[in-house]
């Protein structure tokens, strides 16, 4: 794995395989966890669908399912479709499916959306959610604005850039008061989800965009290197948490386009 920290606020953790990025992710999320545990007694995630929940699948594994603190993990989602909950499209059905069941998380702290509704009720009442657990700490508050600050939040991004459920050129880009916010007209079905606002996942304590394969190469180039003023304006690059620290997870098929590239693999 070549490690390269461009800046004091940003990483960019580039790794030979699939087998290494899933091991170095399932150690940075437990020293996460533990550092947390250790500060705030709780340790708020916010999960996004796709191949990043498979790739946290060694956590189900030794050492990680007896040594991380499961009881003080509470769970979210930073996207989610609304459909129900045993659709194939349901974000909260992959993790369940594929890490939630195995490891032995409280079910009351796994905080999914209200399904039954529209996707603006469902932003709606997952914003009042949120409220709630940060009255009680459970989530802290950015000192920089009123936003929730979750300890992590995990994030892939799309081969058009769109990471959570914020595509380019979405109005909800533009979405500077709301933590919650929906859409019915996604570019990708379905088409109505929830999303976490820029604000808020620029106001964690911690991000993580986890990217693999040569087909987002070019993306992955676009989101992070400095391609001047003409560059496409990709969500992905519009995260940059505000007082916290951004990684993202390649493999070197996502990451052989980086300006550069020779050197990260050297460092």
């Amino acid at each position: 794995m070549a490690v390269c920290g461009d800046d004091k606020d940003r990483v960019l953790r580039i790794h030979e395989s699939l087998e290494e990025l899933s091991t170095d992710l399932a150690d940075y999320i437990a020293e996460l966890s533990e550092a947390s545990v250790k500060e705030r007694g709780v340790f708020s995630i916010a999960l996004s669908g796709g191949s990043v929940i498979n790739l946290m699948g060694k956590l189900c594994e030794a050492p990680y399912n007896k040594t991380v603190d499961w009881a003080k993990w509470y769970i979210f989602w930073a996207d989610e479709r609304v459909v129900a909950k045993s659709h194939a499209d349901s974000n909260y059905k992959l993790a369940k499916d594929n890490l939630l069941s195995k490891v032995p998380i409280i079910p009351s702290h796994v905080h999914s959306i209200n399904d039954s509704v529209s996707a603006e009720e469902a932003a709606d009442e997952y914003k009042f959610v949120i409220r709630q657990l940060v009255k009680s700490r459970i989530v802290s508050v950015s000192d920089v604005s009123d936003s929730p600050k979750f300890d992590l939040i995990l994030l892939g991004m799309g081969s058009d850039g769109h990471v959570a459920s914020l595509f380019p050129g979405h109005s909800v880009l533009e979405e500077k008061d709301e933590w919650v916010t929906f859409i019915t007209n996604s570019p990708k079905p379905p088409p109505e989800r929830i999303t976490f606002t820029l604000p808020v996942i620029n106001s964690a304590s911690n991000v993580a965009i986890v990217v693999t394969g040569e087909n987002k190469a070019e993306t992955v180039h676009l989101a992070i290197d400095d391609v001047g003023p003409d560059c496409p304006l990709l969500p992905a690059r519009l995260v940059q948490p505000k007082k916290g620290k951004l990684a993202w997870f390649l493999d070197k098929y996502a990451a052989w386009k980086l300006d550069n590239y020779q050197l990260h693999e050297q460092a």
